[in-house]
């Protein structure tokens, strides 16, 4: 058992090693990247960027026409590039007139935009590109990365309520088995009861559990396409709607650092309540006089009178739910992200870890932790490279990693079991008499379903202390895209090649039985 859980983390580390050594090898590649056009470039020239009432305006794009080679203004509407004097520099920001300067002999530049009319200030992401909200006939929902910042690690679960046309429906709250089902406008006819939309990020199909384990602060952009007009360039598969999400990507300046963390606290919507001990037993009694006037009373009126006062083992009145579940339960979550770059090269660095937690409690006598534990491990690396001035290489590097231990039966049949359990008919356990102190097992505690049967009734905190089980996931994935500016081919666009290689481990399941069910 032990070489078994050794073999599996000795594996986990030389995942996390080959992930580590490929970012190592990626940074030490751009530290020694030729720096092209810097070398080349005759100056670097300075600017500042003011809208119609001369406020400086940050986040306007600064790009040397027919290259891939810009940057973009800081907060002060300031920015820095590394030009030749025959470069001519085109200024744009969405709502504003584009502006074109030649560079020259000049060391610094002064640009007032004026803003368009009519210009509505929001874009949204297309197929194969973005476009003026206004200029889109299709529909097409935008959704701000902000808005779908909620208290939980998956993000699955902020669809509902934020964005129309989405039906989402969340079936359970255990972590690992908390990703909500959704579809967009219905369910159509493509597929054998296939509901799923198409769900592309950084242009790369993926599933909704690689969805719900993507981080908001990684996300740039957020689309759903719901009509026919709207997802006819993926035919077939688009019938069921298309979600679009492209991850952040470094920009020129100074680094970036930004790190959060979270923690949460996490309770049931909705608690149902159980009759007490005696009046379960009443109600017991009644329901088979209901039914037969002369049947036999499960219940003596000695056991009614004596559950709760007498002896806790002859006469046991159990609470299965306080003594096996919490009130509630704190989850954590730690993101950081690193961004940045120069002429050359932009960067784009982020890692999240988050550790949830289920509902049970942990019994001191038991020998290990048989509460629901999941931890993910998130890495991603977005780096956009100038080969050329009309060529840009970006490289997608993105990794998960999942670990969880639970109950051999799972969140959800501990609580079914719970609920289903008799509160009066016997104890969890025994305290150990003189013959069974120090033999290392738990006495549990039950009854027969009859005279004379071999059939016995569920203890739900043995199932729940007897074993556990954990599995691991992990999904590796490289991602290359090639990026060509040409006017001959394309009428001054980009020619886009695409490769990913994807590697996926597939959960490995081990249970582990530590008890016998009674002992």
């Amino acid at each position: 058992m032990k070489k078994k859980s050794n073999d599996r983390k000795n594996t986990r580390k030389k995942l996390f090693s080959q992930t580590a050594l490929v970012l190592f090898l990626l940074g030490i590649f751009l530290l020694h990247i030729p720096s092209g056009y810097a070398q080349d470039a005759g100056n670097t020239v300075k600017g500042v960027v003011t809208d119609e009432n001369g406020e400086t305006m940050p986040g306007v794009s600064v790009v040397v026409k027919g290259t891939t080679l810009g940057a973009v203004t800081g907060s002060d509407g300031s920015f820095s590039i590394a030009v030749k004097p025959e470069d001519v520099l085109k200024i744009t920001f969405l709502g504003y007139q584009d502006y074109e300067e030649k560079v020259g002999a000049q060391k610094s530049i002064k640009v007032q935009l004026t803003p368009k009319q009519n210009e509505l200030d929001e874009v949204t992401i297309v197929a194969f590109g973005k476009q003026k909200k206004e200029s889109v006939i299709a529909s097409v929902t935008t959704v701000k990365p902000s808005e779908l910042r909620v208290p939980s690690s998956n993000l699955t679960t902020a669809l509902a309520g934020r964005i129309s046309g989405i039906i989402s429906y969340q079936r359970s709250g255990e972590p690992g088995q908390d990703n909500a089902d959704f579809f967009v406008r219905g369910i159509t006819t493509f597929g054998n009861g296939k509901a799923n939309p198409l769900i592309l990020i950084d242009g790369v199909e993926l599933s909704a559990d690689d969805l719900s384990r993507l981080n908001t602060d990684d996300i740039a952009s957020f689309s759903v396409m719901k009509d026919a007009n709207a997802t006819a360039l993926y035919g077939a598969r688009g019938a069921n709607g298309v979600i679009l999400i492209n991850t952040k990507e470094g920009a020129e300046g100074k680094a970036k650092f930004s790190v959060r963390f979270e923690n949460s606290f996490s309770a049931p919507t909705q608690q149902i309540e159980l009759a007490d001990p005696v009046t379960y037993m009443r109600l017991g009694n009644e329901a088979v006089l209901t039914r037969d006037p002369l049947g036999i009373r499960p219940y003596s009126p000695e056991k009614i009178a004596n559950t709760g006062t007498g002896n806790p083992y002859v006469y046991p009145a159990t609470d299965w739910k306080k003594m096996m579940l919490k009130d509630v339960t704190q989850n954590q979550r730690l993101n950081m992200n690193i961004s940045g770059g120069g002429p050359v090269a932009r960067y784009y660095v982020a890692a999240s870890y988050t550790k949830d937690n289920g509902m049970l409690k942990n019994d001191p006598m038991n020998k290990f932790d048989n509460n629901i534990d999941l931890r993910k491990l998130l890495l991603r690396s977005n780096v956009n490279i100038n080969v050329t001035k009309s060529t840009e290489l970006i490289v997608r590097l993105h990794g998960t990693f999942d670990d969880y231990t639970g109950p051999l039966e799972g969140g959800t049949g501990v609580y079914n079991s719970i609920m289903r359990a008799n509160p009066v008919l016997f104890p969890a356990y025994y305290a150990p008499n003189a013959d069974h102190i120090g033999g290392g097992h738990i006495l549990f505690g039950n009854h027969a379903q009859g005279v004379n049967s071999n059939t016995f009734y569920n203890n739900p905190y043995a199932d729940m202390v007897k074993g556990y089980k954990d599995y691991s996931k992990t999904l590796m994935l490289a991602q290359l895209e090639l990026k060509i500016y040409s006017e001959r081919l394309v009428g001054k666009g980009f020619v886009q090649h695409h490769a990913v290689f994807l590697f996926r481990c597939i959960p490995l399941l081990r249970p582990i039985l530590l008890y016998d069910r009674f002992v």
